[in-house]
């Protein structure tokens, strides 16, 4: 089965999108862009809803958004249940978040780190396993159970 990622941006992400993707799909990756296209303004929930959206419900296994600072994009995926996004900005967090947090969405706050930084954390992140054990202990704690 082809494995597929969805991704969402906003329009300080959007500089770094088709590069995210092309090199997703050079992965041979399928990717399911729910934009944005441009660099004209726009409200980022708008995009990272539909990327968690897709990861909540199972379809894909992996996300990427991209916003100025991360942080914006990153909060709001974070509300959807089941979504772990992790902002990173280089390699080492980028395979943390999976190998110790199950990271299954990488937010980049694009702003500050290069586009190269950004490619490299995206391999990483998709790369790298949860190694589970202690970690998956914590891992089940994070979910609010009602």
């Amino acid at each position: 089965m082809k494995k597929t990622i969805a991704i969402g941006c906003d329009h300080a992400g959007y500089p770094y999108k088709k590069s995210v993707v092309s090199l997703l799909r050079s992965k041979g990756i399928e990717v399911l862009d729910f934009g944005t296209d441009s660099a004209e303004s726009v409200d980022y929930p708008d995009f990272a809803h539909p990327v968690a959206e897709e990861v909540e419900s199972g379809k894909t296994p992996m996300g990427v958004v991209m916003c100025g600072s991360g942080n914006g994009i990153a909060m709001t995926v974070n509300k959807h249940p089941g979504v772990r996004a992790a902002i990173c900005w280089n390699e080492e967090l980028a395979r943390l978040a999976r190998q110790h947090n199950d990271a299954n969405i990488l937010s980049i706050p694009v702003r500050f780190v290069s586009e190269e930084t950004a490619l490299a954390m995206v391999e990483a992140f998709l790369e790298t396993d949860f190694e589970g054990g202690r970690h998956a202990r914590r891992v089940e704690k994070i979910a609010i159970k009602k």
